[in-house]
């Protein structure tokens, strides 16, 4: 954004099987009280707060969520992200949420891809005509939900004519990192960059301190592990013999990486 560029973020799914309960049940609380204080206690209010509280204290382990519940999972995602993008001065206008429908399954395992998970994506690249898309590459995640949005995106490409298609680059985030051959695009990071990027990371506090899905024997935080892999690449290049920087934010070209988009 500071260089200029039209920036827009897309978030293909809900992000709501990553909310932990008593995240929704402190937003319920939040939300009765708020509505208490300026006088807009209503009959739905408490029944939906009623609801919330009396499924959660049911719930068993492996129980689907409600869809109020759900709903409020959704939410809190959503304002995070929104929350996130304004801090890195991306306007909301520039914000998408495109919710595709293989994820809203309730459990971790999701549905096979559908045109309807496609069709989304491609409305969206036909709506912004993006020059570049940056996505994310984290195919060791313990949920394949990345995996699976990597897959619409290709698809959703492919349908476009030649002359449309945007570049795509891959970044890797909570669970790995490129190795050195395989980076074709090294963005050094300065200390202020840094410390900007995990602030905008800790504006997703659903996500905080304890992640949904660690995976084996690591009990970082997202943040850490994000820092982790930035100074760690920035270390391996220095040692390689190249420039010295705080940090390096590495991306690999999908085409490199999984062939070309036909």
């Amino acid at each position: 954004m500071g260089q200029g560029h039209d920036v827009h973020v897309a978030y293909m799914v809900s992000g709501a099987l990553s909310v932990f309960d008593h995240d929704v049940e402190r937003y319920a609380d939040f939300v009765g009280e708020f509505n208490s204080i300026f006088g807009l206690t209503s009959r739905q209010t408490r029944a939906i707060e009623a609801h919330i509280d009396r499924f959660l204290r049911r719930k068993r382990p492996g129980d689907v969520d409600s869809s109020e519940v759900l709903a409020v999972k959704a939410l809190i995602r959503r304002s995070e992200a929104l929350a996130a993008a304004k801090y890195c001065g991306v306007p909301s206008r520039n914000v998408h949420f495109l919710n595709l429908p293989f994820y809203n399954t309730g459990h971790v395992e999701k549905l096979p891809l559908t045109q309807a998970d496609v069709g989304r994506v491609v409305r969206l690249l036909r709506q912004e005509r993006p020059a570049m898309v940056f996505a994310a590459g984290d195919l060791s995640d313990p949920h394949g939900t990345h995996r699976l949005c990597l897959a619409a995106l290709r698809e959703a490409v492919s349908s476009l004519p030649a002359a449309r298609r945007p570049e795509i680059w891959l970044y890797r985030g909570a669970w790995q990192e490129w190795a050195p051959e395989q980076i074709e695009m090294a963005v050094p990071l300065s200390p202020d960059e840094l410390l900007r990027k995990r602030l905008a990371i800790f504006r997703h506090q659903s996500q905080k301190d304890r992640a949904m899905f660690p995976g084996p024997y690591d009990r970082r935080e997202f943040w850490q592990r994000a820092e982790d892999r930035n100074t760690g690449t920035a270390r391996t290049y220095d040692l390689l013999g190249l420039p010295e920087y705080h940090t390096i934010e590495a991306f690999a070209r999908f085409d490199s990486i999984f062939g070309t988009v036909r």
